[in-house]
């Protein structure tokens, strides 16, 4: 029941925030990086899967990138070609692939169903979907083998709970998502970075806890909370109407990301 009523909260802070997105689409088609979409098979799954190269002549290191519980959105897209342009290999798998009409991915799906349908995937297949995705980026020949994963809001707690479940990780980067339950912690090797919203009473809550549970199981685990920002702010950041809070804290936050990428690699 408390996993069933965080993912209630997340839905209701997270749906009003979700707005059309063509500035982001304006964005990534004005990219000049190569971008692709790419269908991983494992199993009876097919994940499509978008990738964005960086502009480099040497191999690179993976992020793996989970999505809001909308889905696979331009905005996700987006925040891809970013990180490339940072000069990572970014994969950005859309997990309701093969779950919508005529066995369609995000795109199929209203943004009520979307939401409706990622609240309600299997907590397995989750891990075999982001495994799948993230053995096949490992292989690509541009890539040097290093791993990060990084998720937002109902993303965020999937990047914190993929910690649990992957042992080669070179950092976890959690965007104003939940913890995974406390006896999965002990499983975690990598870091983990948080990243929180001032004005997310909710999410914020949970880090005291956090921070007590991941240190008592030996764990790092560095929160950082942005005054004034709101739950999503790394999209609302960056969307025409950002206020000024949720602009600052997308900026910090992305420039803090970016430096403790670096600092791993």
């Amino acid at each position: 029941m408390k996993r069933i009523a965080l993912t209630l909260v997340l839905i209701l802070l997270c749906a009003p925030l979700a707005a059309a997105q063509d500035w982001a689409q304006a964005k990534v088609e004005k990219s000049p990086r190569h971008r692709e979409w790419v269908t991983v098979k494992h199993g009876d799954r097919a994940v499509e899967t978008f990738v964005v190269y960086p502009e480099s002549a040497s191999k690179r290191p993976v992020v793996l990138i989970i999505h809001e519980i909308f889905g696979m959105t331009d905005w996700v897209q987006d925040l891809a070609d970013q990180v490339a342009a940072a000069g990572y290999i970014a994969v950005a798998p859309d997990l309701l692939s093969g779950m919508g009409p005529n066995g369609g991915r995000s795109t199929s799906f209203t943004q009520s169903q979307a939401i409706e349908a990622v609240s309600h995937l299997n907590p397995d297949q989750i891990t075999a979907d982001l495994n799948a995705v993230a053995d096949y980026a490992l292989k690509l020949p541009a890539s040097n083998g290093k791993l990060f994963v990084a998720g937002f809001c109902w993303g965020g707690g999937q990047s914190f709970r993929f910690a649990t479940n992957r042992s080669d990780l070179a950092a976890a980067f959690v965007f104003y998502g939940p913890p995974p339950d406390k006896d999965a912690m002990a499983r975690i090797k990598a870091p983990v970075y948080g990243f929180y919203a001032g004005n997310d009473a909710r999410i914020g809550a949970t880090v005291p806890d956090t921070i007590q549970q991941m240190k008592a199981a030996g764990k790092t685990y560095e929160p950082v909370t942005y005054d004034g920002a709101g739950h999503g702010f790394m999209r609302a950041g960056e969307a025409p109407d950002a206020t000024p809070a949720n602009t600052k804290a997308r900026d910090d936050a992305w420039a803090r990301w970016k430096k403790l990428m670096a600092g791993t690699q």
